[in-house]
């Protein structure tokens, strides 16, 4: 398992120093200031594998930049409207120049509008420590007080409903317009946030579009980029949806086992594959990660290892980010399964048996409580997820070697 850093450029308060002293091997990373219709040019590409290369006092950092994370797919293409055509051109373009420049994996999404959403960027543990968490009551606070949508009181049970309101009331100000930013926060490493009315504009665009429509236009898409990736040398991973269920009457179509086998199946060749994250389908009480890895192991290019807690068996349900080892993902069997999979790659020949893999989120802890860096990647929150991860790697890897594989 080959350990990597996500890096959001050089504007993150975790620098390239901090990765090395890490012990990362890797750099996932994107160019996030471009625009989701612009194409990557290789003169952006190159400067960001530089930036990688490069530690402060010049020295080579010996890190490379192995995963994209994410070459983003526009509004326009997951509605197929205006420009959307061209748009696919462009990522096609992107894709051949990340190619050329030796990226091999491209990790991206389908979810409309909001990237992965939460309530609460800081939300205060027992032990002073700060997590993400995601509040149903505040959501829906947020949802019929704040946004106003129309018809979502039909999305919730009256007694959530009545809570919410009863909670809004009680709110401050200042927590009223937190909830508001965090909500619309956006596309992690984005510069953009949403305002409320461009928030309430593009829900109107996904008016007639349900479920089944956004994913024939996933598989559409697909069926466009991956013969260029194919025939360029790159394996595509799509992120699941985050949190694994619909917000704000908009579909989602990437949450369970069930929607990764349609679209891998819609589209079934090896470069059509999966982003693993174990912290996004965990929330989801009918998804089994280690059982996944073991079915869907040859398809997974990139992992993202995280633990969630969630509060209830339904859904939607509340949940806040856990400590690595201690959610309700076994992460001991996954990394099994992910370890006996490198093993079978490796056995077969594969090149690319050695799975680029993150400690994704974490805790702030200790110094990361001042440092005040991208909401949900604290240094020393996901430097301690690593070493407990990397501890669990190194005593599996001993053991299945002992009993060979």
């Amino acid at each position: 398992m080959k350990q990597t850093w996500r890096w959001f450029g050089p504007h993150d308060l975790v620098s390239i120093d901090d990765i090395c002293q890490a012990g990362a091997h890797g750099v996932v990373s994107a160019l996030h200031h471009i625009p989701s219709d612009a194409v990557w040019t290789p003169d952006e590409i190159a400067k960001r594998h530089s930036e990688i290369a490069t530690m402060k006092d010049g020295s080579a950092s010996g890190l490379t930049w192995d995963v994209v994370e994410s070459l983003p797919v526009s509004e326009s293409i997951k509605r197929q409207v205006g420009p959307w055509r061209d748009h696919i051109e462009a990522y096609k373009q992107s894709l051949r120049n990340l190619a050329d420049s030796g990226i091999s994996i491209v990790c991206y999404n389908f979810m409309p509008i909001l990237d992965w959403t939460r309530t609460h960027l800081n939300w205060r543990l027992s032990n002073g420590a700060t997590c993400m968490r995601f509040d149903l009551v505040d959501f829906v606070a947020f949802d019929l007080c704040i946004l106003g949508r129309a018809g979502a009181e039909n999305d919730y049970p009256a007694e959530i409903i009545a809570e919410a309101k009863t909670r809004f009331n009680a709110m401050s100000e200042d927590r009223r317009a937190e909830l508001e930013r965090t909500v619309a926060f956006g596309l992690p490493g984005s510069v953009e946030n949403l305002t409320l009315d461009d928030l309430r504009a593009l829900l109107e665009t996904y008016a007639d579009i349900d479920a089944d429509t956004l994913r024939a236009n996933l598989v559409a898409f697909l069926e466009e980029v991956v013969p260029v990736a194919r025939e360029v040398g790159i394996r595509m991973c799509c992120h699941p949806d985050d949190p694994p269920f619909g917000l704000l009457g908009l579909p989602r179509v990437m949450s369970t086992e069930a929607d990764y086998a349609f679209v891998m199946q819609a589209v079934d060749v090896p470069e059509n594959g999966i982003t693993l994250c174990s912290g996004s389908l965990g929330v989801h009480p009918g998804n089994d990660l280690p059982g996944m890895m073991k079915r869907w192991g040859s398809r997974v290019h990139f992992i993202h290892l995280r633990n969630t807690k969630r509060e209830g068996q339904n859904l939607p349900c509340s949940f806040y980010e856990a400590e690595h080892l201690d959610g309700d993902t076994d992460m001991v069997s996954l990394i099994e399964q992910i370890l006996r999979e490198e093993a079978l790659r490796k056995s077969a020949g594969r090149s690319d048996w050695n799975i680029p893999i993150r400690p994704d989120h974490g805790q702030d802890i200790l110094d990361d409580l001042n440092r005040k860096g991208q909401p949900g990647y604290p240094a020393i929150g996901r430097l301690k997820g690593l070493a407990e991860l990397r501890g669990v790697m190194t005593a599996l890897s001993a053991r299945l070697d002992r009993l060979g594989g």
